[in-house]
């Protein structure tokens, strides 16, 4: 039986579409930060993992039947583990760089967490429930495992090194493992070395897939670092090695910067793709999708113009697969007419009982607030509720009715980062105002800044931020749902700490506050602009 897939639950069309509608498709195929992205064919179905750091849930799971028309339908790891670590914001921890794979009926997510170690989780169906995660390896600065299950019957994984906590990079690791792959039976070195390979300037090998095809093992992984590097593919008969290099993917004369870091996957009909991420600031790290050749027993990537073996990205190209299917995307906007919240949404860290509910006003959000973290900076608040930037320009309004307790309290629509601003509601001893706040530097503690809009507003709020190229965000609001008025501030949007920036909303009191309010949020309407 083929795993299931839920029913889209997007009422608004949405705000990036990869598919041109006449056989070709445009990149990115994700416009939306699923970084360091693994596939997987199972069958006709694809199914795509990505990074999720310290975001809750974590582990997105797509899936598509064309790799070029994406739904979100689970997070394989409700929680983070170790839960007490993660029941505070720990930016840039987390779940870095995983694996999918599908063997003996079960599908296989490896996640690394450069801080703890090599984690394994199955699943019968990606769109049900997940095991809990199984410590594989322990230690600090192993990252981004990938396994293969030999021929021979044998398991082994590879993977990187994290520099920041085991003072080593550059190189790949092979482990043997047990015959259910959840411990390491032994440990095979490093079977490939960044310092040896004859490249000028070759470093930051990373995010290493493990793969079989026609007697040869391959390592795909990128290299050069994350906004500047290419795709590298080493290969060997013998996986131990030793292992011949090529770089088989750059930027060439395109304007994508550090292709690389992703996943090579074949269709039924015998021909292979690649998926794979850039770094676009702001807008986190995307995904495009480039087809693949096979020259002499090695990967060529996108195109090449100039007979080189090593391509270049495509920008259109006519789809892997017409399938008929109407094109879909990830869902964004949200009614809130469930009794659960959508896939889209994610915490900053393991959410606590009460933060959300969904059933205390039927249709809608209630964020009940949550004191700030000392000193009152939203950058360590972990109940922000936020998703990604869904494409390069687009609109989000929201309907706001507040209903706080004491003064300092307020709600609203945020735009996260390094940088974060806010428009929103205040209270205040006098009552309640429109503000827009708005803190740079938020990582270091930068002051913020806060501008009243306007005072003593009673009723609900329309809140909207219209989001331009180059991240640049123009906040509005409206009392009656029809005239907005802008704030007559723009804001620039940042990246966060190896992640994109972020939209959602939040509710919060000042840190010393007794009592805490609550903010109705009606719904949350994306759109394309």
């Amino acid at each position: 039986m083929s795993p299931t897939v839920p029913a889209p639950i997007q009422s608004c069309a949405p705000a990036w579409s990869p598919d041109c509608g006449d056989g070709r498709y445009r990149n990115p195929v994700l416009h939306a930060d699923y970084s360091d992205p693994d596939v997987v064919r199972v069958g006709r179905d694809y199914y795509l993992v990505a990074s999720s750091f310290t975001c809750v849930p974590g582990l997105p799971l797509l899936h598509s039947r064309d790799l070029v028309n994406w739904r979100l339908i689970n997070h394989a790891l409700p929680r983070q583990v170790p839960e007490e670590h993660f029941s505070v914001p720990r930016h840039g921890q987390g779940v870095w760089a995983p694996s999918l794979r599908h063997q003996a009926g079960k599908f296989w997510i490896y996640y690394p967490d450069p801080d703890f170690g090599l984690y394994v989780i199955t699943a019968d169906d990606p769109a049900g429930r997940w095991s809990e995660p199984v410590l594989v390896k322990a230690g600090k600065g192993l990252i981004d495992p990938c396994p293969l299950w030999d021929t021979d019957g044998r398991v082994y994984l590879v993977h990187g090194w994290a520099k920041s906590r085991a003072g080593i990079c550059n190189v790949i690791t092979l482990l043997r493992l047990s015959a259910d792959g959840q411990r390491v039976e032994e440990d095979l070195g490093i079977i490939v070395d960044g310092a040896m390979v004859p490249v000028p300037g070759f470093c930051t090998l990373e995010g290493p897939k493990l793969y079989q095809r026609d007697g040869w093992y391959y390592v795909s992984a990128p290299a050069g670092g994350v906004a500047t590097g290419w795709q590298s593919v080493f290969r060997s008969k013998n996986i131990r090695g030793p292992y011949e290099h090529r770089i088989v993917l750059a930027q060439g004369t395109t304007a994508i910067n550090g292709p690389h870091q992703g996943a090579l996957v074949d269709t039924p009909d015998g021909a292979w793709w690649f998926l794979h991420f850039q770094d676009k600031d702001a807008y986190g790290r995307i995904v495009h999708l480039q087809p693949v050749n096979w020259r002499d027993g090695w990967p060529v990537i996108g195109a090449d113009p100039d007979g080189d073996d090593t391509g270049e990205p495509v920008l259109v190209h006519p789809k892997p697969l017409q399938t008929g299917e109407p094109a879909v995307a990830p869902a964004t906007s949200d009614e809130f007419s469930s009794p659960q919240l959508g896939l889209q949404w994610q915490w900053q860290a393991n959410p606590a009982a009460g933060w959300a509910s969904l059933t205390e006003r039927p249709g809608s959000l209630r964020l009940h607030g949550q004191p700030e973290p000392r000193p009152d900076n939203l950058y360590r608040a972990p109940h922000l509720l936020l998703q990604k930037f869904p494409a390069l320009e687009f609109s989000v309004t929201t309907k706001l009715e507040f209903q706080p307790q004491s003064a300092g309290e307020q709600a609203g629509l945020l735009v996260f980062g390094y940088d974060y601003a806010w428009i929103g509601l205040c209270a205040r001893p006098h009552g309640t105002d429109v503000v827009q706040a708005v803190r740079l530097q938020a990582a270091n503690d930068g002051p913020q800044e806060i501008a009243v809009l306007r005072e003593v507003v009673t009723g609900p709020v329309w809140l909207r931020v219209t989001v331009q190229a180059g991240g640049r965000c123009v906040f509005a609001f409206s009392t009656d749902g029809e005239f907005f008025t802008d704030t007559g501030r723009e804001f620039t949007a940042t990246c966060g700490h190896w992640v994109g920036a972020k939209v959602g909303l939040f509710a919060s009191a000042p840190a010393a506050a007794r009592s805490c309010g609550q903010a109705d949020f009606d719904w949350f309407r994306v759109s394309s602009i």
